[in-house]
This record gives structure tokens, C-alpha cells and sequence, in this order.
């Protein structure tokens, strides 16, 4: 229930950013993301979680003040990916769209 919950937020906030150049869904650890010319920045997680990528110190800042997790993959908890609860879906646009001009920047054209 909250993984197909997740998927409707989820969802409902690609439109706007599939309308970007370079951004289209793309496959990423078995789920589908959105990617910007093949670089995932964003998706559910298999907790019903979203996660982006955002930068290293960003991440840092986001974790320091409780807005979100570091994700771990693995057994290994990642720099600059996060995790944001469902009950916390008024952040996700913003971060999601953080999330895409982060990898958009640092995605060669």
C-alpha cells in the first residue's frame, strides 16, 4: 500500500520534469527513475521512499537537519543519495527537481 502510494506521488511529479530536455524515465537497482541523459536522479525505493542524488555537501546539510536519511545500497550508506519518507511528499518536488539540476550539472551533454 505505501509502495503503490509512493508510485502515485511519484508519478504525478514526472510529467513536469519529463518536460525538461534530456530527462526521460530510465531503469536503475530493479525500479524505473528519472534520469538525465541516462543518469537516474531520482525513484522509489523498494521502502516506498523517494530518493534522489543530490551533491555531497547538500546531502550533508539535508541529513544535519533532519530533513532526510542517507540512503544505503548495499550495506553501504551513499554520499550523495537520500532518502525522504512518504509522509514527508510536500518535499518531494522540490527535491526531486534539486535532485535533476544537480545531475544535469555534472552529466556531460
Amino acid at each position: 500500500m505505501v509502495h503503490e502510494r509512493a508510485h502515485e506521488i511519484f508519478d504525478g511529479l514526472t510529467a513536469q520534469l519529463t518536460s525538461l530536455p534530456d530527462v526521460a524515465l530510465g531503469r536503475m537497482f530493479g525500479t524505473v527513475g528519472l534520469g538525465v541523459r541516462g543518469k537516474i536522479f531520482a525513484f522509489v525505493g523498494s521502502g516506498g521512499d523517494l530518493i534522489v542524488k543530490v551533491g555531497e555537501r547538500r546531502a550533508a546539510e539535508l541529513v544535519a537537519d533532519g530533513t532526510a536519511e542517507r540512503t544505503v545500497m548495499r550495506g553501504r550508506e551513499m554520499r550523495e543519495w537520500l532518502s525522504l519518507r512518504i509522509e514527508q511528499d510536500e518535499l518531494w518536488a522540490p527535491l526531486m527537481s534539486e535532485a535533476h539540476d544537480f545531475v544535469d550539472t555534472i552529466t556531460p551533454h
